[in-house]
């Protein structure tokens, strides 16, 4: 399922411009035309990312990102402010407000594409390790399952081995810094690599775990202990 993106903001055009080109991008996009809005959808759709204006009538972006704030499920919900307000003072009262990133209008669509997609990227990867780190699992694997025939109850069933793959010193760098949550650019900037090739290294590991994105590796990764 296409990850799901809000984005507000009182200009119509604008509006629709982005949610258009984030639709030809692979996302599934929501749209409100002021904070108050915005509000109300977040709370029924609960998108992965949201986009907003500042200068917005009933509820400013301002006040739409601190009220997301307040909600314990919306604190890591990546937030992007696009506003024609560019003064320091400005970029700051968004960033104490809790925006990750603030792009200045007029801007270019494939920047904000990147941004979006770098944001995604760690916040699906973040997620994926709480998720990991607070034990969940499947509930058919319930405790209070019968035991198997001729087990008592109250022997444990043996824990899985490591699965065995064989990473290549790259692959293996790669992924300890995949894991820190770092985007493909600054990896490569790490390792002295372009983007590309990190984006081939990255391929390969998902080839050889058999995931379907980088949640998904990291999470493997921990289970399986290819990182310490």
């Amino acid at each position: 399922m296409p990850l799901l993106i809000l984005v507000v903001d009182d200009n119509v055009g604008i509006r629709l411009a982005i949610g258009d080109y984030l639709e030809l991008s692979g996302y599934s996009v929501i749209m409100a035309e002021d904070g108050q809005e915005a509000l109300s959808l977040l709370k029924t759709y609960h998108p992965h990312l949201m986009v907003a204006d500042i200068k917005m009538p009933r509820k400013d972006g301002y006040e739409l990102v601190k009220q997301v704030r307040q909600r314990p499920e919306f604190r890591l919900l990546p937030v992007i402010f696009l506003t024609e307000r560019s003064s320091t003072e400005e970029r700051i009262r968004g960033y104490q407000v809790g925006c990750d990133l603030y792009l200045p209008k007029p801007f270019e669509m494939e920047e904000l594409g990147a941004v979006i997609r770098n944001l995604l990227e760690r916040s699906q990867i973040v997620q994926s390790e709480l998720r990991f780190s607070s034990g969940d699992h499947d509930p058919s694997e319930s405790s209070s399952s019968p035991p198997e025939k001729g087990k008592s109850p109250s022997e444990s069933p043996p824990a899985p081995k490591a699965m065995e793959i064989e990473l290549t010193q790259r692959e293996q760098q790669v992924l300890e810094l995949l894991i820190k949550g770092l985007s493909n650019i600054e990896i490569g900037q790490t390792l002295h690599l372009s983007p590309r090739t990190i984006e081939k290294y990255v391929s390969s590991l998902l080839r050889k775990t058999e995931t379907n994105n980088r949640a998904e590796l990291v999470r493997f990764a921990f289970q399986h202990h290819l990182v310490s």
